[in-house]
């Protein structure tokens, strides 16, 4: 989109949340991993020296010997969340008055909005659909988010940064939450609302949004790139059979590049985690259940980004096709 088409569409009213995130989720990272290196500077700084360790304070934050050692929730805790719930009350109220709410004429079958786009919450999803089916993209990878978060607490056999904020005592785990959720989930909103244009088509920042715009983008799918029809197949099949060989080859082909990549991307995680000693030692807690378990999700992670690659730089819509779905 142009600048002035991006303007709009930064300052409607139902994409401010987006707007917010991309100043918030950037200042939110910077100051946890500010908090985090004071943290690490002062646990270098005790662990090297063991007398120091048992008299110093071990807080980042000034200590005054007239504070209370004892902090009770009531009235220091809760008197801050009551100072924090009003705060957010006013501006959820200033917020709802001053911006009128983003609803529209009636719905018309015959006039369909373009771009047609979800919530931006849902906008990940819709854009996952243009890289996995539908029931792939709207019902098996948010469950695999959903549940591969439950599993975290399980598998995690981490006992260091407990209550406090460190990166080098969680450099596997911090890394791998910030490409699932920044370098995945907000990267995909984000190309939702100010990339996809008309017809869902990819508008660099710069371009026009041009309803009238036609693209002649051919998509294959990988048994399409090795020409895979089934035609040796027809000479070991009944007759009468013989028009299901090109689905059935295209079945059977498709299971290989998918084992490929479970294959691959398994051996270069597992690579991965055993990179430093830290990470080795962490490793050997782990039962093999929670290794399978991690590895697992993370090759699933993975996948993601591969199927955008494939898709955007080869025109690859799907590695395996079936009757029933497609990859």
């Amino acid at each position: 989109m142009n600048w002035h088409q991006m303007w709009e569409v930064a300052s409607a009213p139902d994409n401010v949340p987006i707007v917010a995130l991309l100043f918030l989720v950037p200042f939110y990272v910077w100051y946890a991993f500010r908090q985090a290196a004071e943290n690490d500077r002062l646990i270098d700084k005790l662990s090297a020296d063991p007398a120091l360790a048992k008299t110093e304070y071990r807080k980042t934050e000034p200590w005054h010997p007239k504070w209370e050692r004892e902090v009770h929730t009531w009235p220091y805790l809760l008197r801050i969340e009551l100072v924090a719930a009003v705060l957010v009350t006013a501006l959820l109220m200033v917020w709802s008055i001053t911006l009128s709410a983003p609803l529209e004429e009636p719905s018309n079958p015959n006039v369909t909005m373009n771009p047609a786009k979800a919530p931006w919450y849902f906008l990940g999803l819709q854009e996952m659909l243009v890289y996995f089916d539908p029931w792939i993209a709207g019902v098996i990878m948010p469950t695999f988010i959903i549940v591969g978060l439950m599993v975290i607490p399980y598998i995690d056999a981490n006992p260091l940064g407990n209550g406090y904020y460190t990166y080098k005592q969680r450099k596997f785990a911090i890394w791998t939450f910030l490409f699932g959720f920044i370098g995945l989930w907000v990267l995909m909103i984000v190309i939702g609302t100010f990339i996809r244009g008309p017809g869902w088509m990819w508008f660099w920042p710069g371009q026009t949004w041009d309803a009238q715009r036609v693209e002649f983008a051919v998509n294959r799918n990988v048994d399409q790139v090795f020409g895979i029809n089934g035609s040796w197949m027809v000479h070991f099949m009944p007759a009468s059979n013989a028009s299901y060989a090109p689905i059935l080859a295209r079945i059977i082909f498709g299971i290989f590049p998918v084992l490929f990549y479970f294959l691959v991307a398994g051996y270069g995680v597992h690579r991965l985690v055993l990179l430093t000693d830290f990470t080795r030692k962490i490793f050997k807690r782990m039962t093999l259940l929670q290794m399978m378990t991690m590895e697992i999700f993370l090759v699933l992670m993975l996948s993601l980004p591969v199927k955008i690659l494939l898709r955007l730089l080869l025109r690859i819509k799907y590695v395996w096709v079936t009757p029933w779905f497609s990859v």
